[in-house]
């Protein structure tokens, strides 16, 4: 066997937007996805790893997906760049495809003897190609073969130096406020950057660098050396026993085992096809998968994105019906939120979920309030009219079929669609409001005789106690509602699944 050499297992990025990640490193970079994952830390979050074709160590990019999360700050305590390995003969092959790709593109220029094109990801990251020869196990044609090393930032460079050397690494040389350490197979690049701000979490920001152990052993061991370091974390992530420290900069550094490796519940030419879920997560693996972002790889059939007033996503299923349920969360939720109470609700329908634009407290809700019971009239009218134009967009730009189209919010999101629904008639025709009340002061009388509507309030609730009124108020302008006072609170619960999968079969043509 090969001896273990030291040097990178991978790098973590972030980015905010799933499909421009695929297309970027698949697409245009040629790398294979090789492993498809929910979080293990947080399984709410989709985790999606590149590399060559057998996912091998020192050849892996991984990012972690906040969609619609927002840019992270570049500064002290990070990765800010990444370098990949490719042939020095190609330099003039990648900077053709660059511009051909529209894809940001500096260079060629020289770093440390080696030959540079630096590029930006979608998410602004800087993925450096560097023309050196530096062989993989599983060489993909026209892709990088491994990564040539990352640059960190630090305000205690000799600190941050003295700390990689734990991990096998050297001091080679200098270059202005750059100091290269050498591994056997690659190179981090010490930048001292001090005076600059510390980094903030977001897209286009690497989260972390993870530096290759032999095996568990040399986890142990590590842990012993770090104690005096300040916090430490190890975890088993199937893939690999994992360590994680910050160096004195607080630059986050993970030590990572080479095995088991991707192909343990993969075989190797199917790395990268199935969604994998923490074993831990396994009784909400369909709520989970319904939560998850979705993407096509290139080549593949995919609904192309529309600029909408509104972040949003869909979730579909394998066998769809022609159904779309377009859900609003309540206080504090998001996109996502609503998605595995609706995948049971209607099993077969397309889900589009969609955030909120007002904020309070950091979390989104989809108006403004004065206080609890008093609401910003203005602000309701102006997100209703955002909302009218999100519709309309949504129902063009995607095709889909007005007739199998249905709404369902829930306390805050299910008070702006009531809002809708009276201010713009014939727009939502069929809503299931959960835990609604009536928000609008000396609301319209229009005419809802083609509206057909659901409310579900809790018997226990303190917040929609004026939720019968609403009732009356809708029905009195024509709309056909059904209401039920359920015996829970204002949360969820099973009896809204029954009866809204209920309603649905009954009020959607064909379902």
């Amino acid at each position: 066997m090969e001896l273990m050499k030291s040097g990178i297992h991978h790098v973590t990025g972030i980015t905010d937007n799933v499909q421009a990640n695929v297309d970027f490193y698949v697409g245009f970079l040629g790398l294979k996805l090789v492993k498809r994952t929910a979080g293990f830390a947080d399984a709410k979050q989709l985790h999606l790893l590149y590399g060559d074709g057998l996912g091998s160590p020192g050849s892996l990019l991984t990012f972690l997906i906040w969609e619609a999360g927002g840019r992270g700050r570049t500064g002290i305590g990070q990765v800010s760049e990444v370098a990949l390995a490719i042939s020095p003969h190609s330099l003039g092959d990648w900077l053709t495809r660059a511009l051909a790709a529209n894809v940001p593109v500096e260079g060629p220029s020289r770093k440390f003897g080696e030959p540079v094109l630096r590029l930006k990801d979608p998410d602004g990251l800087i993925v450096k190609l560097i023309g050196v020869d530096m062989p993989t196990a599983a060489p993909l044609p026209h892709a990088p073969t491994r990564l040539r090393g990352v640059t960190v930032l630090t305000d205690r460079a000799d600190e941050t130096a003295r700390f990689l050397t734990r991990f096998g690494y050297r001091s080679e040389q200098r270059s202005g406020p750059t100091q290269r350490m050498v591994s056997d197979t690659d190179v981090v690049d010490v930048r001292d950057v001090s005076g600059f701000l510390p980094s903030a979490a977001g897209a286009g920001v690497p989260d972390h660098v993870a530096f290759r152990a032999h095996d568990a052993d040399a986890v142990r061991s590590m842990r012993l050396s770090l104690k005096d370091s300040g916090p430490i974390e190890v975890h088993d992530r199937k893939y690999f026993l994992s360590l994680y420290v910050r160096d004195p900069a607080g630059i986050l550094m993970e030590y990572a085992t080479d095995g088991p490796g991707l192909t343990v519940d993969e075989a190797p030419d199917a790395l990268g096809e199935t969604l994998f879920l923490p074993p831990h997560d396994a009784e909400r693996a369909g709520d989970l998968k319904a939560m998850l972002p979705q993407f096509a790889l290139p080549g593949a059939e995919r609904l192309p994105a529309r600029d909408l007033p509104f972040i949003h996503r869909f979730n579909r299923p394998e066998n769809p019906d022609g159904t779309t349920l377009v859900l609003l969360h309540g206080s504090g939720g998001s996109e996502a939120d609503l998605m595995p109470m609706a995948r049971r609700i209607a099993p077969r329908a397309v889900l589009l979920g969609v955030r909120g634009r007002a904020t309070e407290g950091g979390t989104n809700r989809w108006f403004r309030r004065v206080d609890d019971t008093t609401f910003d009239q203005s602000d309701i009218h102006g997100e209703a009219a955002a909302f009218r134009a999100f519709v309309d967009g949504a129902v063009a730009g995607y095709g889909l079929d007005p007739d199998r189209l249905a709404f369902l919010g829930y306390s805050n999101g299910a008070n702006l669609l009531a809002a809708v629904i009276q201010l713009y008639p014939g727009l939502v025709r069929r809503a299931l409001l959960l835990r609604s009340l009536q928000v609008l002061q000396g609301p319209p009388a229009p005419d809802l005789s083609g509206t057909t509507l659901l409310l579900l309030n809790g018997r226990d609730d303190p917040w929609t106690r004026d939720g019968p009124a609403l009732a009356e108020v809708l029905s009195a302008c024509g709309a056909r509602v059904e209401a039920h006072e359920l015996p829970v609170d204002h949360t969820l619960a099973a009896a809204d699944v029954t009866e809204a999968a209920r309603w649905i079969e009954r009020n959607l043509s064909g379902g």
